[in-house]
């Protein structure tokens, strides 16, 4: 396995993570501000930032109707 390969396989689970990050926050019930600010958290602490937006659980869980 080459660098070149690490550093995709790395990139996929970055943006894997981050994916994770925004389906989990679209379950919680938040303004647009607070989305927003949660998603770029996530976005611009590209390893750490969708546990930490994940472990805080911003918002209230949005109930089904």
């Amino acid at each position: 396995m080459d660098a070149e390969t690490l550093r995709l396989l790395l990139a996929g689970f970055l943006v894997a993570m981050y994916i994770l990050a925004i389906l989990y926050l679209r379950r919680r019930n938040l303004t647009l501000g607070e989305y927003a600010f949660w998603g770029l958290f996530a976005l611009f602490i590209p390893a750490l930032g969708p546990f930490l937006v994940i472990i805080s659980r911003p918002g209230n869980i949005r109930r089904s109707r």
